[in-house]
């Protein structure tokens, strides 16, 4: 096994796997990357710890996804650094190393699929392969400049993908080209070519950027001139998305509570959102690796351990609640976006935390930013982050990347 010390600090192990065909196929030339989350024959998927590596045999069939990346004419250059079991959006590992942001080196890479969005960032390969629960494609998205992008939920099979919540896992992908993020979904998603569709609506969720550092018209308002010079002013909207998801999500009511209604910079019905997501994250991560977990007992680095504790705390009450909720989302943004409507919200609160915050920060900025990344995940909406050239495209430069498009269609128009 070759393992990388080098580049960017973003591969576990580098090796090559040709493409099935040597033909003209839409993915010629183009190389990717995977993150260690996913099955290839022959070697060990790790997960981001060193003892589940040591406790797990070999592989012995590849993930579908990867296999169709390859059928499509593209070659696989290795596997990328993970968080520890996917529990965590920071993008540091504390047995593995942190992959270093191309963006910005004094601040983490996002996760947990960091590996992947630094490879790509670097310049290392065409794109890269993540897993998305609750963010983990869409935040080191963000915080690297790229494109990142979160399908619905089970338009993309999760074989030869390990679990870590089922009820909000998706397959996801990074690219810096626009076209390329097109083609590889084409491939994955098995769609045929659809011609782009107007949206019928374009909505702002205006709280939502309540909690962003970033000023709201800095943000908005290429995008606003973008949109009317492309489509015309009518399909522009404006929404006050706590208050709309508090009326139509009556299941929310459980997860109410003065805490998160009393935190400043909140939406309260947002931040009950999260907890209900998470709450089930908890649930399902605990049904999947529990077990394993009690008789290994293994090695956790700072904020993996604490958040792995509280899942094996975790109970079956007001879960079956927080299915509910997700029923009672994904209808309500249904009835909100129609099958061509577009909601336009940040991706997370504020640009990356510096490297080495102390955990109590980290858990501040975690809450914050999950308050808007359960919004795709607990509907199962997809999800779409533009990247740091697209904006400069739209006449703004942005710190980062601060935007974040959901919609029923996969890249504004496909995947529902």
């Amino acid at each position: 096994m070759e393992t990388a010390s080098g580049d960017y600090g973003a591969f576990m192990e580098k090796f090559t796997l040709p493409p099935k065909s040597a033909q003209d196929l839409p993915l010629n030339s183009l190389t990717f990357a995977i993150k260690e989350i996913f099955d290839v024959e022959g070697y060990v998927t790790g997960m981001g710890n060193p003892d589940w590596a040591r406790t797990h045999p070999v592989a012995t069939s590849t993930a579908p996804t990867v296999l169709a990346l390859l059928g499509a004419g593209a070659t696989c250059v290795g596997k990328t650094v993970m968080d520890e079991m996917a529990y965590s959006i920071n993008g540091e590992n504390i047995h593995y190393g942190t992959p270093r942001n191309p963006c910005a080196p004094d601040r983490v890479p996002g996760g947990s699929s960091s590996g992947s969005a630094v490879a790509v960032g670097a310049k290392l390969v065409d794109f890269s392969l993540g897993t998305d629960t609750g963010g983990s494609v869409r935040v080191p998205a963000s915080y690297c400049g790229i494109f990142g992008f979160r399908p619905s939920h089970g338009a993309i099979s999760v074989s030869g993908v390990i679990p870590m919540a089922q009820s909000f896992d998706t397959v996801g992908w990074f690219a810096r080209d626009p076209m390329i993020l097109s083609k590889v979904g084409g491939i994955i998603v098995q769609l045929p070519d659809i011609a782009p569709v107007r949206p019928s609506c374009f909505i702002i969720a205006e709280d939502c950027f309540q909690l962003s550092v970033i000023p709201y018209d800095v943000v908005t308002q290429p995008v606003v001139k973008a949109v009317e010079k492309l489509y015309g002013g009518d399909v522009l909207k404006q929404e006050i998305l706590g208050d709309y998801v508090k009326t139509n999500v009556p299941s929310l009511k459980h997860f109410m509570s003065k805490e998160t209604t009393d935190q400043i910079y909140n939406i309260p019905s947002l931040s009950a959102l999260s907890s209900a997501m998470r709450l089930l994250q908890r649930y399902e991560f605990k049904n999947n690796h529990g077990e394993w977990i009690t008789a290994v007992k293994p090695d956790f680095g700072p904020g993996i351990s604490e958040r792995v504790l509280d899942a094996l705390r975790t109970t079956g009450e007001n879960i079956d609640t927080c299915y509910s909720v997700k029923r009672e989302l994904h209808d309500a943004l249904a009835a909100l976006l129609g099958d061509f409507g577009v909601l336009m919200i940040p991706t997370v609160p504020g640009p990356p935390p510096k490297l080495q915050t102390n955990s109590s920060e980290l858990e501040i900025f975690r809450a914050r930013a999950f308050s808007l990344l359960s919004i795709a995940g607990v509907s199962g909406f997809c999800q779409v982050v533009p990247s740091s050239e697209f904006m400069k495209y739209l006449d703004s430069y942005i710190f980062l990347n601060q935007l974040n498009f959901i919609s029923m269609w996969y890249f504004l128009t496909l995947c529902r």
